[in-house]
């Protein structure tokens, strides 16, 4: 058995890898990595595993037919410098199938990386190269929820974004302001054409890029730091587009039994990077097999033919239907009530999660018999067939490693669009009545109990990162197991908070039942356990 070591010199031994079962490259890398540095048609912000797992893949597969000459263009953080140039781009995904099988494929479309660093001129000076070339078609993005707000949840603008409002294109601290300094390059230099797509996991994300953007472009117009025509390009989509998109799979971090199995057949590159922000990163990336990437098709400069890798184009009511469909009711939601009771009840793995009949019967209620009442079919996806495959299929698979405290992370980002949506649809809706969510309700209540840090045993529980947490935990700070209610004070500021629920749950009706849920959750050490089992059932 030889050594593999990620790199393109190792890689021209092509047969030690076909010996060991790795799908490899069958175009020319360097002739696809020239042809992109040259005239780049598609750049991409957030170096994460789905990018890697999904977007990446869907370019190989087209490379591979020969239906491109160009591959990706990707910008990220500190992965970049540690996991994807000591690499020469490449990186190895692992498809984990629900029969146990993995597939393993070393991916080289990523042609090339950069870091986003105002302060690196080199990286820097590039990214301006690429934003002026008149061939790039699509800018799009994986960069987590937060990563698009300006504000912080007391609606007052972060320190970075107020400075870069002052301070103007030339080196913009804040992830938008610096994109905004990109797209104003482009503006000064034939005003050519672009597309920004947001592929990340929340509710109308098109709508949520554009307006952070032209946030940016109306405060620089303003203060006299930008042409005023730098605005209305913003905001006319003949030369801006923000297309709406859904996406869909599951990526969670490095799995050792996936490391272990890379190892035994010679793949030494296998060992986690740490990051700054306490995530975990890999030459590797493990993903199950399902996949959904439904983008809405307005695209003035052209586009990559994505849907030759299996990405699907349609218009913006699709998308949004198929958006909602999955990010507020049928998967995102289920999976957020899996992280937080999980762990509570000191769970590790999602899977093993969907052997506990209480918390089954908990995501069940919430998909079927909440979530489901207030989805609008797309068409192109049946929604109880999309909710079947998730709760029999997908979450349950044994051999897909994720953990509830990976999903866990950035809860407080993610509750409004995760159940915030729903909320509304039953508070605005007449057939349906918002004090009539049961379970819904239970989750939320469950994330008040989840910030205490106490699991059900009454053992410290370390939490899972995430930005509100300074703010949020010191309401529940005080609180033990064993504590009788009422428990309004504590909660109020917590759960009127319309920033991270979407409504204030006391004016909606459902603000006291979080709080009369939360007395149960926190009144013994099992308290987690019996509440489940009176309600669930």
């Amino acid at each position: 058995m030889e050594a593999l070591k990620l790199n393109l010199s190792d890689l021209k031994n092509r047969k030690a890898w076909e010996n060991a079962n790795f799908k490899l490259p069958k175009f020319d890398i360097e002739e696809i990595k020239a042809n992109t540095m040259k005239n780049p048609n598609w750049i991409h912000f957030g170096a994460g595993n789905i990018f890697r797992a999904l977007m990446a893949n869907a370019q190989q597969t087209i490379l591979n037919e020969g239906k491109s000459d160009r591959g990706i263009v990707v910008v990220g953080g500190e992965t970049i410098e540690t996991i994807y140039q000591p690499h020469d781009n490449l990186t190895v995904l692992v498809t984990i199938k629900v029969d146990g099988s993995m597939e393993k494929t070393v991916i080289a479309s990523i042609a090339e990386s950069l870091v986003l660093d105002e302060g690196n001129d080199v990286s820097w000076n590039r990214l301006k190269e690429i934003f002026v070339n008149p061939s790039l078609q699509m800018v799009s993005f994986t960069i987590t929820e937060k990563g698009y707000s300006l504000m912080n949840p007391k609606g007052e603008y972060h320190p970075a974004v107020v400075e870069d409002f002052e301070n103007g294109p030339p080196r913009p601290a804040s992830y938008i302001g610096k994109l905004a300094s990109f797209l104003y390059e482009r503006y000064l230099n034939g005003k050519t054409p672009l597309a920004l797509v947001s592929m990340d996991n929340m509710s109308q994300n098109g709508k949520i890029l554009h307006e952070s953007v032209a946030t940016f472009a109306k405060k620089w117009v303003e203060k006299g730091l930008v042409e005023e025509g730098f605005e209305a390009y913003i905001n006319d989509p003949k030369f801006i587009s923000f297309p709406w998109s859904m996406i869909d799979k599951i990526t969670p971090r490095p799995d050792p039994s996936v490391r272990k199995m890379l190892k035994d057949v010679g793949f030494e590159d296998v060992e986690d990077v740490v990051t700054s922000r306490n995530t975990y990163a890999a030459t590797f990336v493990n993903a199950e097999e399902p996949e959904y990437l439904i983008i809405e098709d307005i695209f003035p400069n052209g586009r990559p033919n994505l849907e030759a890798g299996g990405i699907i184009f349609t218009d913006r009511e699709t998308v949004g239907k198929v958006e909602k469909m999955k990010v507020c009711t049928c998967l995102n939601p289920l999976h957020t009530a899996l992280a937080i009771y999980g762990c509570l009840l000191g769970y590790r793995l999602i899977s093993k999660e969907m052997e506990d009949p209480e918390i089954k019967t908990l995501v069940e209620k919430i998909g079927y018999g909440e979530g489901l009442p207030v989805v609008v079919n797309p068409g192109i996806i049946d929604p109880k067939k999309f909710l079947d495959e998730v709760l029999q299929v997908r979450i349950p698979n044994p051999f897909m490693p994720d953990t509830p405290q990976r999903i866990a992370t950035d809860t407080s980002q993610k509750l409004g669009i995760r159940f915030g949506e729903t909320i509304k649809a039953y508070n605005e809706r007449e057939d349906l009545k918002v004090t009539d969510l049961k379970f819904i309700p239970l989750v939320l209540a469950g994330w008040c109990r989840y910030l205490m840090a106490i699991d059900d045993n009454g053992d410290h529980m370390e939490l899972s990162p995430d930005p509100l947490l300074e703010e949020v935990t010191p309401y529940v700070a005080s609180i033990g197991l064993g504590d009788k209610g009422p428990f309004h004070k504590e909660l109020k500021p917590i759960l009127s908070n319309k920033t991270i629920f979407g409504v204030n749950l006391y004016e909606v009706g459902l603000g006291d039942g979080v709080e009369e849920y939360f007395a149960e959750l926190v009144s013994k050490k099992g308290a987690v356990r019996e509440t489940l089992k009176k309600y669930v059932y």
